[in-house]
């Protein structure tokens, strides 16, 4: 009766030949060497996973665009005044169709149509509102909104970044405090325009101007902003008190 051996039934890892290797006894003690590392955990093959994240040059990356508001509280009270006119007025219509009388605002409002043409003042400051609200809506409808969220670039349309403008005021904030000078700043991120007024309490003004222009520029270029906005720079000398 003869036994099975103890490789028979065991499961053995088969050596894998990369693409473009070539063969030979090179080759083949190189598959040995990784598939003795892999069994004793002792190789660490660096995947694409291991590379650092690449940092995206000033006009690289795919085209981005800013994102849109999804304008719930306008749309929410939009929907429910409509509901309201036209759950009264079709409660009206079926009360008039039922042969009871209309009701009285509607009655009074039609009297009061019949008693003003449409030149009249009234009517026209009506329709007047009754257009900007409409003009209001169209330009939430068309318009992306979320303008507190600045656009950053992105290596692939399928992933979008954004950053708070709040947020970016605080570490170009901190960024201006570190300059050798400033005592206080002021920074206002807009869309398009970054707004920095510093004061110094000690060195020159233009010293200090152009300090905070090279390391606020510089904390620009690092946020990755797909439309990186204008930098205006005032310095003046601190009001010492007493």
């Amino acid at each position: 009766m003869s036994h099975p051996s103890d490789d028979e039934g065991a499961t053995r890892r088969l050596p894998v030949i990369e693409r473009g290797a070539q063969h030979g006894p090179g080759s083949d003690r190189a598959a040995s060497a990784a598939d003795h590392d892999h069994d004793h955990g002792q190789g660490h093959d660096h995947g694409p996973d291991d590379d650092p994240v690449p940092v995206l040059a000033e006009g690289e990356g795919g085209r981005a665009t800013r994102f849109w508001s999804a304008r719930r509280i306008p749309a929410g009270l939009l929907a429910l005044v409509i509901l309201a006119v036209s759950g009264l007025f079709l409660y009206d219509v079926a009360a008039v169709r039922a042969h009871h009388s209309a009701m009285r605002w509607r009655v009074r409002f039609a009297d009061w149509l019949a008693a003003h043409p449409l030149d009249d003042v009234a009517v026209l400051a009506i329709a007047g509102a009754a257009a900007l609200i409409g003009l209001w809506l169209i330009a939430l409808a068309i318009t992306p909104g979320l303008r507190g969220v600045l656009t950053m670039r992105s290596p692939s349309p399928a992933v979008r970044a954004g950053l708070d403008r709040a947020a970016a005021a605080l570490v170009l904030r901190d960024r201006a405090m570190e300059v050798a000078g400033v005592q206080s700043a002021r920074i206002r991120v807009g869309r398009r325009r970054v707004t920095v007024r510093a004061l110094s309490h000690f060195r020159e003004l233009d010293d200090v101007r152009a300090d905070l222009d090279a390391a606020l520029g510089a904390g620009l270029r690092e946020f990755g902003l797909a439309g990186p906005p204008a930098l205006t720079v005032r310095v003046g000398p601190s009001v010492r008190k007493g």
